[in-house]
């Protein structure tokens, strides 16, 4: 029995990395669309959606039995409360990479449609930031998972910079409505992404280290 409840759970963990895989290229090919102006790109990230919907609700009823069947303690109920979450945040991340896809779409059709200089280093450090959240996870490495943490608050930084810069050139005439809106749409689906990759990362931590961190910025040093 005891054996079967270990494969169960590796199992579940390997669903978890493979949709964490899918949602990782999913969010590296919207970012490709927007910059390489590309929208058969956003097509493949809008239609790679349905995929991850259907591993999130496959991962989900793997969850459900695993609780209903084994009734999970210590250690093992840590790692499937977190997977629970973090497969969760996976599929929210997904629609955030369709969002920026659509928004990658609608600006191939504004003439002159140029991107601020901080898209493309919000976009780096998202994908930084997904990366070492899900590598976390696939390791169980704590000191990894810290590493986002610490790394949100620039996301947060450059997102208040492109909302005033978008103001600011609207106000002056530099660009149009429909042009700011989904460059402002880009930058908080980014800085969405972010934040769920940091809540990735701190479930990592509970689970390896049993410490609730969420909203406690003293436990993250």
């Amino acid at each position: 029995m005891e054996r079967h409840f270990q494969k169960e759970l590796e199992s579940l963990k390997t669903s978890l990395v493979k949709m964490g895989s899918v949602v990782e290229e999913s969010i590296a090919t919207a970012i490709r669309s927007l910059m390489e102006k590309k929208t058969e790109l956003a097509a493949k990230v809008i239609e790679t959606d349905k995929r991850i919907d259907a591993l999130e609700i496959e991962i989900d009823n793997a969850i459900i039995d695993l609780l209903a069947l084994q009734q999970p303690v210590a250690s093992d109920l840590r790692f499937i409360l977190a997977a629970l979450k973090i497969n969760n945040d996976l599929e929210r991340i997904g629609d955030h990479a369709v969002n920026i896809a659509q928004a990658a779409q609608i600006l191939c059709t504004i003439p002159n449609a140029d991107l601020l200089d901080e898209i493309p280093k919000m976009a780096e450090i998202t994908r930084n930031m997904l990366k070492d959240a899900i590598d976390s996870f696939i390791l169980l490495d704590p000191a990894k998972a810290r590493i986002v943490l610490t790394t949100d608050d620039q996301i947060d930084n450059l997102n208040r910079t492109v909302i005033k810069t978008v103001i600011d050139q609207l106000k002056s005439n530099k660009q149009t409505a429909e042009c700011g809106l989904e460059i402002s749409l880009i930058s908080r689906n980014m800085e969405r992404v972010a934040d769920l990759a940091t809540n990735i990362a701190e479930e990592v931590i509970f689970h390896t280290q049993a410490r609730v961190v969420k909203h406690h910025a003293e436990d993250r040093r």
